[in-house]
């Protein structure tokens, strides 16, 4: 779909001093990964929601190294290229199953190898997997963004036994259940996105 391909540029051109650019981050980078059926919904759901333009980034289709520059030294064109687009986002969604009680090893090193960008933004969850539908990695997720300080949204999306809860088009089978938890969560976010992006122009956010 068109809105996984968007870059910065086209988002910031596209996003109205009323709209607020959300990041997606598509957390699993397995072969034959479930991944795009959840983030291609939500993003649309995001889009059709009115209060974001976004910007789909799939772990999987950008290359970060496991081995990290030195500190101090310049860091690789790849980690350059999407720290700028973390940057110019005022809000975040991950996408995310569970492994092992927690979450995909690529998530982690994409988090941890940025800071100020993501400082002072809200973040929320979408999650899948088996019977806990994800939501063990979520709490180990909140646990670390807070480290970044940032702000999470009380309110998610999770998925028990995913591949039962969406159609052969990738659409949710309890279409309006589903449709109304997305806006929840999307309303929460929009609300810190208003207030933190109104701060942090006033107030710049630093540590």
């Amino acid at each position: 779909m068109s809105i996984a391909t968007n870059s910065i540029t086209d988002t910031a051109a596209t996003a109205s001093a009323t709209r607020f650019r959300l990041a997606v981050i598509v957390g699993s980078t397995r072969e034959g990964r479930f991944a795009p059926v959840v983030s291609d919904w939500f993003a649309e759901k995001a889009e059709q929601h009115g209060d974001f333009a976004v910007d789909v980034i799939d772990l999987a289709e950008i290359e970060l190294p496991a081995v990290w520059s030195a500190m101090g030294s310049e860091p690789a064109a790849v980690v350059k290229a999407l720290g700028l687009r973390l940057a110019a986002a005022d809000a975040f969604v991950v996408v995310t199953p569970e492994y092992n009680h927690s979450f995909p090893a690529g998530l982690k090193n994409m988090i941890d190898l940025y800071r100020g960008e993501w400082q002072g933004k809200p973040v929320g969850f979408v999650s899948y997997g088996g019977i806990s539908g994800g939501l063990r990695a979520v709490e180990q997720l909140r646990l670390i963004f807070a480290e970044q300080h940032m702000v999470t949204t009380r309110d998610g999306l999770a998925f028990p036994m995913a591949w039962e809860k969406f159609d052969a088009d990738g659409r949710p089978v309890d279409v309006a259940g589903t449709d109304g938890a997305a806006a929840v969560m999307l309303d929460q976010l929009a609300w810190w996105s208003h207030a933190t992006r109104q701060m942090r122009t006033s107030r710049p956010y630093g540590v």
